[in-house]
């Protein structure tokens, strides 16, 4: 019987092979693709820009890193907010130091996060302190010493009408009783006193917007009382500013506005010498009164009988939170009259004759403020 050759067919191992083919020719694709898609967006991120323009951009204390990321879109510093996500997430990125940087379009999404975590790029801040019971004039002066902006201009924005009105249709405070041609600085009284950081490059309308943003704060807290007043906002604000200069402490500014309430009532003028420097533009201090200067009429000046039981056209002075709580709460007094000795003390009477005699007392003593 002849043998049979037999032969053992394996059909497994090529077809094995074929699908082990097939699946590296896959994954090469795949890993083309992607280096395709990756590749473009890794240069995007990395790569410069065409774009050789500096942007200024304020990062503020404790600002999140991915409202940091949608300035930086805004301001095209970069061009994919998501790129910044993912970098920013992927480098364990969580917070900035707060400043004025400024940064180059060109430069890459590295380092333009690098950058906002150094001292390179980063502008000085100035700050600035403006003291309760100044005029406006010192606020410009303040303003000038620490800024490129000189006086002038200042005192040429604050008299921009166009400007001033965009300033009352923003702030609920600001009235049209602020453009009285009688009054001398339109946002007398407003600018709350208090310290402020500013970038070495400020400009007015940032100062301003700043500083009304922070009376805006203190107002808002006395709104319901404010309304229920039976004097207007610029009246409480203007009575708050007298009560600023002529009181030292908060228990006086309260006593001193139940007074000037007093005076009010009964049609007799507030004699406020504070608003007779005003009234002259002297400023607190600077030199004395002569007589006829007390007597001078005008539209701040509250020495005169004339004016009995008015308020001046607007605020002498930009004050604290102290005296605008005094005038929305004063005291309940029978109290008439005040007057303070050469120490700042503070005096109160209730009739003229007590008055008088106080007085005179008090320049016998050698305690008189002259």
């Amino acid at each position: 019987m002849e043998e049979v050759e037999t032969l053992e067919i394996n059909d497994k191992k090529p077809i094995k092979k074929k699908k082990l083919k097939l699946w590296v020719k896959l994954l090469l694709i795949i890993i083309v693709i992607l280096l395709i898609i990756i590749m473009p967006y890794y240069l995007f991120i990395k790569g410069p820009k065409n774009s050789k323009d500096i942007v200024k951009i304020k990062i503020s204390s404790g600002v999140a890193v991915y409202n940091v990321g949608k300035k930086l879109k805004k301001e095209g510093v970069i061009k994919s907010y998501l790129a910044y996500k993912l970098y920013v997430k992927l480098n364990n990125i969580n917070s900035y130091k707060a400043g004025v940087y400024k940064l180059d379009k060109s430069d890459n999404l590295f380092k333009i996060v690098n950058s906002l975590n150094g001292d390179k790029h980063r502008e000085s801040d100035i700050n600035i302190t403006f003291k309760e019971g100044k005029t406006i004039r010192r606020v410009a002066q303040q303003i000038a010493k620490n800024t490129n902006i000189t006086e002038d201009e200042f005192y040429k924005k604050i008299a921009d009408e166009s400007y001033i009105d965009s300033l009352i249709s923003k702030y609920w405070f600001l009235t049209d009783d602020i453009k009285n041609k009688d009054i001398y600085y339109s946002l007398e009284g407003y600018l709350y006193p208090d310290t402020y950081t500013f970038d070495s490059e400020v400009k007015i309308e940032e100062i301003i917007k700043t500083m009304l943003d922070n009376t805006d704060k203190v107002f808002s807290s006395y709104k319901d009382n404010i309304t229920a007043s039976k004097y207007s906002i610029h009246q409480l604000v203007t009575l708050a500013s007298i009560v600023e200069q002529e009181g030292r402490t908060a228990e006086d500014r309260k006593e001193i506005a139940g007074v000037f309430y007093n005076r009010l009532n009964k049609n007799i003028s507030l004699g406020s010498d504070v608003t007779t420097y005003y009234g002259l533009k002297i400023e607190m201090g600077e030199r004395s009164l002569t007589a006829s200067e007390y007597n001078t009429i005008n539209a701040y000046n509250t020495r005169p009988i004339s004016i009995g039981g008015k308020l001046p056209v607007g605020p002498i002075c930009n004050f604290g939170k102290s005296s605008f709580e005094a005038v929305i709460n004063p005291n309940i007094t029978d109290n008439m009259y005040f007057v303070a000795d050469k120490y700042g003390k503070v005096y109160f009477t209730k009739t003229n004759s007590e008055h008088e005699a106080l007085v005179n007392k008090l320049k016998k003593e050698g305690n008189w403020g002259e």
